[in-house]
This record gives C-alpha cells, sequence and structure tokens, in this order.
C-alpha cells in the first residue's frame, strides 16, 4: 500500500483488530542506515498487540527504505513522514483516538511529531536510544499527553536504569517499563514487549485513551 507524502508516497502497511476498532496508531521503525524498517521485529510485534487491543496501527517505511519515494534527511523530513502518515490514518479511520509510537530512532521522531499534534493523544516510545548525542527527549516534560516507554534492562544505547533517571523528572504521565534481560532489540523477549504494551493499552493507563466505541 501507498500514501501521498511531499516527496511522492510512503510504503507502508495497515492492520486492523479483530474487533471493533477504538483507537489508531502510527508506528516508526528504528534507523534506515542500520537497517531499520518497517518489518523490523520489535515494530511488527508491536503491532500486533496494539491491534490486539483495538487500535488499527500503521506502519510505514520512512522516506528512501523499501518502496517509500525520497532519501534519507537525518530525521528532518522524517517528521513530514509522520505528519503524512497520521494524516491518512485520521482521513480513512476519522473519529478514533490517536497515538504515535516509535522505536529506536522512531521513537524520537514519532513522539516528538506527536507530542505537538494536536490530534494525537498520546505516545509510546521502544528502546529510547539515549547514549546518542543526536537525540534528546526533553521534549516530553513539556506536555502532559500520557506516554508508555519501554526499556530493555541491558540495552546497549540507554540501559533501564539510565533511561529511569532521564525520565524521572520529566513529570508522572510518563510510565517507564523496564525489561529484565533485554537488549536493545529486545532478543528473545519480543512476548514480554508485546506483553507490556497490551497490558498498558487493554487494561493499564492506555486504556483511558481509547474513549470510541
Amino acid at each position: 500500500m501507498l500514501i501521498p507524502a511531499s516527496h511522492g508516497h510512503l510504503e507502508a502497511l495497515v492492520r486492523e483488530p479483530a474487533i471493533l476498532p477504538r483507537g489508531a496508531a502510527v508506528m516508526c521503525h528504528p534507523h534506515p542506515i542500520y537497517g531499520g524498517t518497517m518489518h523490523t521485529t520489535a515494530v511488527y510485534r508491536v503491532a500486533q498487540a496494539l491491534s490486539d487491543t483495538g487500535f488499527v496501527v500503521l506502519r510505514f517505511n520512512f522516506r528512501g527504505i523499501g518502496a517509500s519515494t525520497g532519501s534519507h534527511d537525518g530525521g528532518i523530513g522524517e517528521h513530514d513522514d509522520v505528519l503524512a502518515a497520521l494524516n491518512w490514518l485520521e482521513r480513512e479511520y476519522p473519529g478514533l483516538p490517536l497515538i504515535v509510537g516509535g522505536f529506536s530512532f522512531g521513537s524520537e521522531i514519532g513522539m516528538r511529531v506527536g507530542a505537538e499534534d494536536g490530534r494525537v493523544t498520546g505516545l509510546l516510545g521502544i528502546g529510547l536510544p539515549i547514549h546518542s548525542e543526536r537525540y534528546d527527549y526533553s521534549f516530553l516534560s513539556a506536555m502532559e499527553k500520557p506516554v508508555l516507554v519501554v526499556q530493555g534492562e541491558d540495552d546497549e544505547f540507554g540501559t533501564g536504569e539510565a533511561v529511569a533517571e532521564l525520565i524521572v523528572d520529566f513529570g508522572e504521565h510518563i510510565r517507564l517499563v523496564r525489561i529484565p534481560g533485554s537488549d536493545h532489540y529486545f532478543t528473545d523477549c519480543w512476548d514480554e514487549l508485546k506483553e507490556t504494551v497490551r497490558g498498558y493499552y487493554e487494561s493499564g493507563p492506555g486504556s483511558r485513551l481509547m474513549l470510541a466505541v
């Protein structure tokens, strides 16, 4: 499937829930220079979990990846890609609460766009690469939208402890879940990742976002 973008189009996939949709989500993939695509395992598993709780989930390839037109823009033009995905999702599934999530590179790009977009009611960050100077998550402290952050305890780009220290003063709207024994890619911990996301949006704080029936 192709959705319109300023540079042409984005290659995308939509996963609809088995139940009547109660929300819609955009899920962004990790850094394309290092092999990240919408098919990255952690992105796919999170999309499964969101779908299980009633979300329509849109995964897409950033510009220059797969069948998406354009070329990698260092995270700048990629913000426009997230907006294009949100615009399409809102148009095709009007009236549903919207969230934006992402893994690694995609977490910073997606959540930053979602934090500034009035249509978005919640954010989801998976594997925040906080040890890289190119990423700054301080914007999370300047808003009150509910945020779920899931971090591998042994993440080589930001341990669970390091992320906890980073966000401790950002506000109580952020829920951090640390997955024991997990690396950055959640290798062999994908079931734990799915259960964490599913639990947050099914019966935890995130369930309050899904008000449409």
